[in-house]
């Protein structure tokens, strides 16, 4: 119990041993806490960082402001991040950890949900507006900047006028819980492809598929 009060308020632990700022990176899934979200759309921030976290084999913990987690990948030290301040605060955690670690703004991946994207459809882009996603737009506020890394994971956009957030906040249908799968390891590969081959490459290699 002391332990995990101390991971949840201490603020001393440094979870990345690099020294070399250029190779810590920080990934950040957005999703809201609670079980009654953990199969929504809107959480597919959070299912992308559980997947990776089966293929590389690491835990989360309850640390402040989140559930956090690292793993090492081809030499870079990689800080999985899960806010703990549901969605539309998610900026204070990002801000916290960045600062915490000393983590490079290019070295930030934030991971999302997007209507504006078929579902399944993956990309990768290195500013651009929170186009009326709330956690971005708190990202946004509190790093002062358009100008991060964010994934967007495409939800579709299958809802009538007016019932769009009962569809973010909705679950997958019987077809897209057939494809999510595949799509959860090609994310996974997205970001490990932006973790040590870099942005750029990573964008020519993935967007759109």
């Amino acid at each position: 119990m002391f332990q995990w009060i101390h991971n949840l308020f201490g603020t001393s632990k440094r979870w990345l041993q690099e020294t070399d700022a250029m190779k810590k990176f920080l990934v950040v899934g957005l999703g809201n806490i609670g079980p009654e979200y953990e199969e929504t759309r809107h959480n597919i921030g959070f299912k992308i960082l559980d997947f990776l976290a089966e293929q590389e084999n690491f835990k989360f913990e309850p640390a402040k402001f989140g559930a956090i987690s690292t793993f090492k990948h081809k030499g870079r030290s990689v800080l999985c991040l899960k806010p703990s301040t549901y969605m539309n605060l998610s900026g204070k955690a990002v801000k916290y950890w960045m600062e915490k670690e000393k983590i490079p703004l290019e070295n930030v991946l934030v991971v999302t949900d997007d209507i504006n994207l078929s579902f399944g459809t993956l990309r990768l882009k290195t500013k651009g507006s929170d186009g009326g996603h709330n956690g971005l737009k708190n990202i946004q506020d509190l790093l002062q900047t358009t100008n991060y890394n964010r994934f967007r994971f495409g939800v579709g956009s299958e809802f009538s006028k007016g019932r769009q957030v009962e569809y973010v906040l909705g679950t997958w249908n019987e077809e897209e819980t057939s494809a999510i799968q595949e799509r959860l390891k090609r994310s996974a590969a997205l970001i490990k492809s932006f973790v040590f081959s870099g942005v750029k490459n990573t964008m020519n290699q993935f967007n759109g598929t």
